[in-house]
């Protein structure tokens, strides 16, 4: 079965900022859209709304004036189900209750054709127990869309336990026919995004609980030097910190409190005092006018080392750091210690400077050790975290750092912690991908897919487990396993046997 034609009508119950910019997807697709809710007169409020939107869009010069008149001529209000009789395709955007969304679905099967479509936008809910009172479950399936809706790609197209598979296609056609990129998954929870990003919140939460650094820095390492489009405290800042604990915990029960889940206390408090981000004027940060937002801890400028020595070889995204520092004009003498496996830079002083392995600088046998944070892109980044051991001297950091601003880049020393700020979301993010792949949430394309797409990942967790070697993800997370008992970083059975099968190291 194709996609819905354009002459078949799109019925959005519960019209709020994102039941309104499904409707205007819809609606700039060809169909004809009703829109409906509980509250009298939401539907008339928010048919305005969404005319004055295509108004705007007439003004930016995104559609045409006879596209912006055609289109309100096809929307309009209903002020019961019934009028929904005639619907192809109903797509739910209530809240996030599972009885309010049965009792919907319940009603709406007794109003609407047999061959009618009927889609769920749950971001946390089970598809399945959605469905669950339905006499024809086959029909039901998830369309997750993002918001806002009509400017985000990206569209989860969920299988429930029950969905026919001719539903599920219809539903993924339809999304595509809207311009949208669809991608399948099965009902799990979080489905694929919600699950997958956990670890990018999590492990940043973890890190400010443990003191390693603060919101600031944390965000300007994992942005400025991983790459990724936004920190996660100012991210949780925009969605709501109310609503992403709300994901969190939700996530975190569905999977039987599995403690790789488990929310952040912190999280939990700035809930309980209603700083939810930018909505209420202050989260992690404060969003009053003229409120100054705080800088993330940054070395001051040290002299960069006139020569510093390569032991055995850097390998990975790290590689390049040898071409970069030759590029800075600083020389480097390369030779191999016996018995040592593992590449690092040798500083001056006589300290060595490696990639974070998952364990603590201090726990290194070889004593001064210091430890720098993993970059996807290390040419690209424009800020490096620095972890020293207790051993290393003020001196011996000094040269790392000037080693790295010599490079081009910002420095922040962080305490020293398992896996450091990147190295273990990165490795966390890849775990999760390959854990979901392997139990047939997704496809390995679709993961990257919905990662890039829905949450603007740098890359795909997929190909970060190709580039970094799911070895050495492997084994970072071996090691804090080993430093955190409790099963948090016990890498996933598909990720060892990944890890076997491929046997690259970085």
């Amino acid at each position: 079965m194709t996609a819905i034609e354009t002459s078949g009508t799109v019925a959005v119950v519960g019209i709020g900022t994102m039941g309104q910019g499904i409707a205007q997807v819809a609606l700039v697709a060809g169909h004809r859209v009703r829109l409906y809710d509980a509250a009298p007169g939401r539907a008339e409020e928010a048919a305005a709304a969404i005319v004055r939107r295509l108004d705007r869009l007439v003004e930016k010069g995104r559609i045409a004036t006879h596209e912006r008149d055609a289109a309100r001529d096809r929307l309009s209000p209903a002020a019961a189900l019934a009028e929904l009789a005639d619907a192809a395709l109903v797509i739910e955007a209530i809240l996030e209750d599972l009885p309010a969304k049965q009792e919907l679905f319940t009603a709406l099967e007794e109003v609407v054709p047999a061959d009618c479509l009927l889609a769920t936008n749950t971001s946390s809910l089970s598809v399945t127990a959605v469905a669950g009172r339905l006499r024809h479950p086959g029909r039901c399936v998830g369309l997750h869309f993002f918001n806002p809706a009509p400017l985000l790609p990206l569209v989860e197209v969920i299988s429930g336990f029950a969905t026919d598979e001719a539903a599920a296609t219809r539903a993924h056609e339809t999304a595509a026919a809207w311009g949208k990129t669809p991608v399948r998954c099965a009902d799990t929870p979080g489905f694929i995004v919600n699950r997958i990003a956990r670890p990018f919140y999590a492990e940043a939460l973890r890190a400010y609980e443990e003191r390693v650094a603060d919101p600031a820095t944390i965000d300007a390492v994992l942005r400025d030097g991983a790459g990724f489009k936004m920190g996660p405290f100012e991210l949780t800042d925009l969605i709501g910190q109310d609503v992403n604990e709300a994901v969190t915990h939700s996530v975190w029960t569905s999977f039987f409190q599995d403690p790789k889940f488990t929310p952040s206390l912190a999280q939990r408090r700035l809930v309980e005092a209603g700083l939810h981000g930018r909505k209420s004027g202050r989260g992690w940060f404060d969003y009053a006018d003229g409120a100054e937002r705080p800088a993330p801890r940054t070395a001051a400028p040290c002299p960069a080392p006139e020569t510093v020595g390569l032991h055995a070889r850097l390998e990975g995204p790290s590689a390049v750091l040898c071409e970069l520092i030759e590029e800075a004009g600083i020389k480097i003498t390369r030779d191999r210690t016996p018995g040592e496996s593992e590449g690092f830079i040798g500083l001056p002083g006589g300290a060595r400077l490696a990639l974070t392995d998952g364990c603590p600088a201090t726990s290194d046998v070889h004593g001064r050790y210091i430890r720098f944070d993993l970059s996807l892109d290390y040419r690209a980044a424009t800020r490096i975290a620095l972890a020293p051991s207790q051993a290393a001297s003020e001196a011996d950091l000094a040269e790392a750092v000037g080693l790295f601003q010599a490079l081009g880049k910002q420095v922040s020393v962080i305490e020293d912690v398992p896996g450091m700020v990147a190295a273990r979301t990165v490795a966390m993010i890849v775990d999760f991908a390959v854990d979901a792949a392997a139990r047939g949430v997704a496809t390995p394309e679709d993961i990257d897919t919905a990662t890039r797409l829905g949450v603007n990942y740098p890359g795909g967790p997929m190909e970060w487990a190709e580039r970094l070697g799911a070895r050495w993800v492997r084994d970072l997370l071996d090691s804090m396993h080993h430093q955190n008992a409790g099963g948090r970083y016990a890498p996933s059975w598909a990720l060892r046997r990944r890890a076997d099968l491929q046997g690259q190291v970085v």
